[in-house]
């Protein structure tokens, strides 16, 4: 038995007017200082002004939000006492409004204890909206939450199906000012979450229409909008393939590229959609071999008109093409060419990158198990760039 969650979704052109026909008292919206000085914060306030809703702003959310953050989040959140939680921003803001909503109705708990097993009662004080102003995450439309703790240098992937926003607005004018580099990482990590939740060993009918439908808008309209911020079309295009791709990858779930990019990421301090991305071509090529090579890759090719004759060409000619959309939108193709880490440096930090990486939470899902040593190796193969040959 399988279940199905979805916010309700409320997208396009003016997807932020639906602010206006809110019912409450207090709303306790969760950003970031860039959204604040970008108008953003205060277009929410006065849409829901309108609505007769007084709000209060906490902009205190960094990239890769601390699980201090989110306790300080939580003690405003409780003084406020909203009945709305809205998260506006990219993963990092929303994932934090869920975690301070969590804590603002269950203040004993421990954030990085919530699993998705245990009840956690929400919605006796408040319900939540969020509101996507990058096009990567898919978070506005997930329960998933994806904290750091910065003093075990780790990324730890929290969550409960409850803790699923009550409605997702996806409004792509708010992503309008995007910058290129910000654009590339976050249409990478949507597409990482597309393949991934396809190609997932809990993938299913439901989820797999979303996924490829992700994949298809996102190979169209990436490079129109890392080329051209005002291109209109690719930004709404992009703006719903990221939240297509986050309703079909929190229905499947993601898979070995994110367990070893949210490894890089907490270790280097990267951005998590550049990690994620980088490790895609290579996670696709160790899936591809073994005694069961994932079949669905070829899908995928045959989906972007690629050679896909066997599983084993489709996952190359996907492979390839993943790799060209990256070059083309300038992302790296190896962990040396995302940043700039010493052969010594590398090598001293891989025991903590493999353990984070067995440590997180996708680990489970794909197609092929994978051992210590093939993590070691696969950290090995992305550091120099080497295609997966084992």
């Amino acid at each position: 038995m399988w279940y199905f969650r979805s916010p309700e979704i409320v997208f396009g052109p003016d997807a932020l007017d639906h602010l206006t026909q809110l019912s409450g008292q207090r709303a306790f919206i969760v950003t970031d200082e860039t959204l604040v000085s970008l108008g953003f914060a205060r277009r929410v306030q006065e849409k829901l002004t309108l609505a007769g809703i007084a709000s209060q702003v906490f902009s205190q959310v960094e990239a890769e939000p601390a699980v201090a953050t989110i306790q300080r989040g939580a003690d405003a959140m409780t003084a406020y006492q909203p009945d709305w939680v809205v998260g506006l921003g990219g993963g990092s803001a929303i994932d934090a409004a869920k975690a301070m909503w969590i804590l603002y109705e269950n203040p004993q708990l421990n954030i990085l204890a919530v699993t998705p097993f245990e009840p956690l009662h929400l919605r006796q004080k408040a319900k939540m909206v969020a509101i996507s102003a990058t096009s990567g995450t898919g978070a506005e439309v997930t329960w998933g939450i994806v904290l750091t703790d910065p003093e075990d240098q780790r990324k730890v992937a929290i969550g409960s199906p409850e803790n699923i926003p009550d409605i997702a607005i996806v409004d792509p004018s708010l992503a309008a000012t995007m910058p290129p580099q910000l654009t590339a990482d976050t249409g990478m990590d949507a597409l990482t979450h597309a393949i991934e939740g396809y190609t997932s060993t809990w993938n299913n009918d439901f989820a797999d229409g979303l996924c490829l439908k992700a994949v298809q808008l996102i190979f169209d309209y990436l490079p129109r909008a890392v080329a051209n911020g005002a291109d209109e079309e690719a930004r709404e295009k992009m703006h719903n393939a990221a939240a297509i791709a986050g309703l079909g990858f929190i229905n499947s779930m993601c898979s070995l590229a994110h367990a070893l990019g949210h490894s890089l990421g907490a270790v280097y301090n990267l951005p998590h959609g550049r990690t994620v991305g980088l490790f895609l071509p290579y996670t696709i090529q160790f899936n591809s071999l073994g005694d069961n090579p994932q079949p669905r890759y070829a899908d995928l090719a045959a989906l972007l008109g690629l050679p896909a004759a066997t599983p084993q060409q489709g996952a190359a000619s996907l492979v390839q093409a993943i790799r060209r959309l990256a070059a083309s939108i300038s992302q790296p193709l190896s962990i040396r060419q995302a940043a700039e880490i010493s052969p010594a440096d590398f090598e001293n930090n891989l025991d903590k990158l493999v353990e984070n990486a067995e440590g997180d939470s996708q680990i489970v899902t794909p197609a092929r198990p994978s051992s210590t040593e093939d993590i070691r190796q696969l950290f090995l193969y992305a550091y120099q760039g080497k295609d997966i040959d084992w």
